[in-house]
């Protein structure tokens, strides 16, 4: 079949041609666009936060209603540790300042130069009396984890802080990109006031509080220290044995109240939970896209399907004479859907190049990645299908007029 009728058809029915390949267009810009952010969304919702069987820890606020001076404070601390720690089911407890995740904490200003008069980075500030290396099954990839003696108890009304550190490994690269961190100096804070430590450890990875999406989501740094004597209270982070955390939850909650000798606040929460809250409005955004690119897809449908049976109607003393003539079912058939195909593929052209432009619009304000060449052309192939598939009904039906009833109503 030649395209060249085909073509000229189009061209004397201009309208309805361009607005199916404008709105073609439209729709694959939007729908490559909107399926590159669903992937996005769904890889980093499912970063792993370095904490080995996620599924397995979690964390108790505990809130002591009655308390004494820092000292006594101290010591409830510790011996809430160890009725954690008693637990069957139990396999680490620690003291910990914030869990990643959590969407609240610590942050500190970290330098490679006391001299220096901007942060080299920011770090998520994490600190422990107790091993989170071990209890979070984080894995060193440089140096070692704490010493005993190297653990320090801080009250909060002097200055003290540890000498050590352990980084990520990603904010080991921002700080001294590759060469070993472990030996390192680095500093809290900038200038004279800088507080000197030194890198003992790095880990491959621990997120941080917020999970930002750039990498600054690994930039964090583990202390060994407990602070006392500003809160009348602590959080903990236990990991249970597989499959026993909510068990263990309800055993350490009666634990506590018992081994307490006044009122306490208790308050569980897994990392799983901190997990779906941190991601909540990326999953509904993921959602609300792809309800908008399901209604794109039906839109655009609709659109070729209402276009191809108009062209049905207004061409039936055609479709009746070139019948009359010999024409086949399947030559009328293929007729509608080679123009309609033609169309489709120009709306497809130019949603390629809208769609590359929309992603660098995307880029260049949101800071998203790069629109993959896939998407662009997997979106393509779906409107090719779709175009074929929706004029299919209308193209049956004017292959199915009778050649006496077409020019008989003409």
């Amino acid at each position: 079949m030649e395209i060249r009728p085909i073509l000229s058809a189009l061209l004397r029915n201009k309208t309805g041609a361009i607005l199916v390949a404008l709105q073609v267009a439209l729709s694959l810009a939007i729908l490559a666009n909107a399926l590159h952010i669903v992937s996005e969304r769904r890889h980093v919702s499912s970063r792993p936060t370095g904490v080995a069987d996620e599924h397995a820890v979690f964390s108790i606020d505990v809130r002591n209603l009655m308390s004494g001076g820092p000292e006594q404070m101290l010591a409830t601390q510790k011996r809430e540790a160890e009725v954690i720690r008693a637990v069957p089911g139990v396999v680490a407890v620690a003291n910990v300042n914030q869990i990643p995740l959590s969407q609240s904490g610590w942050n500190n200003s970290v330098a490679v130069d006391r001299k220096q008069v901007d942060e080299t980075a920011p770090s998520s500030f994490y600190f422990s009396p107790d091993s989170l290396v071990k209890t979070w099954g984080l894995k060193l990839v440089e140096g070692r984890d704490f010493l005993p003696g190297e653990y320090v108890d801080v009250n909060t009304n002097t200055n003290d802080l540890p000498h050590h550190v352990i980084v990520t490994k990603a904010l080991a690269e921002k700080m001294w990109p590759g060469v070993p961190a472990t030996g390192k100096n680095m500093y809290f804070g900038t200038g004279e006031d800088a507080i000197e430590v030194r890198v003992v450890g790095v880990v491959e990875r621990l997120q941080t509080q917020n999970a930002e999406v750039t990498p600054r989501g690994e930039y964090a740094s583990i202390a060994p220290m407990r602070r006392y004597g500003d809160f009348a209270g602590a959080k903990y982070t236990v990991r249970a044995e597989p499959g026993q955390r909510e068990r263990v939850i309800r055993e350490v909650e009666a634990a506590l109240r018992k081994a307490s000798p006044t009122p306490i606040i208790l308050e569980s929460t897994t990392l799983d939970q901190h997990r779906k809250e941190r991601y909540r409005a990326d999953m509904a955004l993921s959602w609300m896209l792809v309800t908008v690119s399901v209604l794109l897809l039906l839109i655009t449908a609709s659109g070729i399907v209402g276009m191809a049976s108009l062209w049905v109607t207004q061409r039936r003393k055609q479709i009746g004479v070139r019948r009359a003539l010999g024409a086949r079912k399947m030559d009328i058939l293929r007729y509608f859907i080679t123009e309609n195909f033609m169309i489709t593929s120009a709306g497809v052209a130019g949603g390629v190049l809208l769609g590359v432009a929309l992603n660098q619009l995307l880029v260049t304000k949101l800071e998203m990645a790069r629109l993959p060449l896939e998407y662009l052309v997997s979106g393509g192939v779906i409107f090719w299908l779709l175009g074929v598939i929706a004029v299919y009904g209308p193209a049956w039906r004017a292959a199915s007029i009778s050649p006496a009833l077409a020019t008989r109503s003409a």
